[in-house]
């Protein structure tokens, strides 16, 4: 990045801004399996904001502490009858028809049937400890069950890993101000820790920054279909923890969304996206039903199973490869040829909004990785999260754009999310319709909303002649 954005950069974000030093970084954390949100606040933790000299020698005493590199130390200490603290990513099931507790460290091999929260750990963080996956430091020992015959491990302690315990949006909305279009978008790029100068183009970048855009939207579905090596596993795997990411194998209703004989929400209840990688490799156990329970969420973010009705305000991507010719291009204009048979379903297929042209995006190289000074990944994370609840960019579009009368209400609701998505992440200073350039919102924000719900029905339109191709008539208001 050039010296004018990051001299803005350290003005606008100096508290919440980190040195990034790729090949240090790897050195550092070389065999341990944390993501960049956990890497950046131990890197912030130990480092010196003056000189940018990282304290190498605290920060591995501390990750010897609280994150071993292996599962065998940690099982030997439990065993041995030591308290262990870590630093970990833990999943918790809480099964109300047996009134039980249970979490599991998948990366500690501690499983589920193991793993016992007492009463009075889960009292005290009854907000936090909720099903699914969490981030924080948990104080474990091994203690006997209460027939006495066998032992589990129990959490005795918890500290959320929630270094922002707040974001303030208004805050960041603001230092929006202080840079351009194209610097904001470098900046956003470095926060993802990728180098903006390694994109050829601007469509890359923006191709690369709309992976991104169910980070901020409630509900927003997406479908990108990549070469191998455009870092998509990556980046919903590793920037924030309120997101899930499914990586092939077999997938249950009850995991997804509701397992009734635990009585007990899947994976999609409490995250803020759920991506599905190596689409091509994930088996549905119960296609039919997974089909059905999907489109009806996906139609209305809600559906029924086994007469319990499931909420939620997630958004799901589908995320595949797709075979490329000489020129870098799909070999086929059927992209959906790619999907596997459970999603190649037109029904299902149109409850999608956005569509990403993966082979837009340049492979990932080791020049790609950005070092030098930008905003710390676990604060860029929760303002993310926190511009889901924002609802001014909605009432925004609406102001800003007219529809043709008849337009399709899926079209309506695709483009529209869409582009207040791209507002958010663009935009984020655009509250009144005083603060919106019309021929940004135009370029940046609806053209783009446009042209990727219309790929979405022409590839739904080769799998079911009865669908449109055509998009209505949208525009912005003079």
């Amino acid at each position: 990045m050039n010296k004018d954005i990051l001299s803005k950069l350290r003005d606008a974000f100096s508290p919440m801004s980190i040195y990034k030093d790729g090949s240090k970084t790897n050195s550092v954390f070389a065999g341990r399996n944390l993501p960049s949100f956990v890497k950046d606040f131990l890197i912030k933790k130990y480092l010196d904001v003056n000189t940018g000299e990282l304290d190498v020698v605290s920060l591995n005493e501390f990750l010897d502490r609280v994150v071993p590199s292996n599962a065998s130390i940690v099982k030997e200490q439990i065993i041995s009858g030591k308290e262990v603290l870590l630093l970990a990513r833990f999943i918790i099931y809480i099964d109300l028809v047996k009134g039980e507790k249970q979490f599991s460290i998948p990366d500690y091999g501690i499983k589920q049937r193991e793993g016992i929260i007492p009463e009075f750990v889960y009292s005290k963080h009854a907000g936090e400890l909720v099903d699914g996956e969490r981030w924080g430091i948990v104080k474990l020992c091994l203690l006997p069950d209460d027939d006495g015959r066998k032992y589990h491990v129990q959490m005795v302690d918890y500290k959320p890993f929630k270094p922002y315990s707040s974001v303030d949006v208004n805050y960041f909305a603001e230092a929006r101000k202080n840079f351009t279009t194209e610097e904001w978008i470098d900046l956003l790029l470095s926060a993802m820790e990728y180098e903006p100068d390694g994109f050829e183009f601007m469509t890359q970048k923006l191709e690369f920054l709309t992976r991104l855009l169910i980070f901020v939207e409630p509900r927003l579905n997406a479908i990108e279909l990549a070469p191998k090596g455009t870092g998509k596993s990556y980046v919903f795997g590793n920037m924030s923890k309120y997101g899930w990411l499914v990586s092939g194998g077999k997938v249950t209703r009850a995991k997804l969304f509701y397992d009734k004989t635990k009585q007990q929400n899947g994976i999609i209840k409490n995250h803020d996206y759920t991506a599905f990688d190596e689409i091509q490799t994930i088996v549905f156990q119960e296609p039919a039903e997974i089909q059905a329970a999907l489109k009806s969420y996906l139609e209305s973010g809600k559906t029924t199973i086994d007469q319990n009705e499931f909420t939620s305000e997630c958004g799901l991507m589908l995320m595949g490869n797709i075979p490329l010719n000489e020129y870098h291009l799909p070999i086929s204009r059927r992209y959906f040829d790619s999907l596997p048979e459970n999603f190649k379903e037109s029904a299902l297929l149109d409850r999608f909004h956005c569509f990403i042209e993966g082979w837009k995006m340049p492979r990932i190289k080791k020049d790609m990785i950005y070092n030098g000074w930008t905003i710390n990944v676990e604060y860029f994370s929760e303002i993310l999260h926190a511009m889901r609840t924002q609802n001014s960019y909605g009432l925004l579009f609406d102001q800003l754009v007219e529809f043709q009368k008849d337009a399709d209400m899926r079209d309506f609701t695709a483009v529209k999310r869409i582009a207040t998505a791209y507002m958010k992440l663009l935009f984020p200073h655009w509250r009144t319709l005083e603060d919106v350039d019309r021929c940004d919102f135009d370029r940046y924000c609806l053209q783009p909303a446009i042209y990727r719900r219309g790929i979405i029905k022409e590839q739904c339109h080769n799998i079911d002649p009865e669908f449109k191709t055509t998009m209505p008539d949208i525009w912005v208001k003079c």
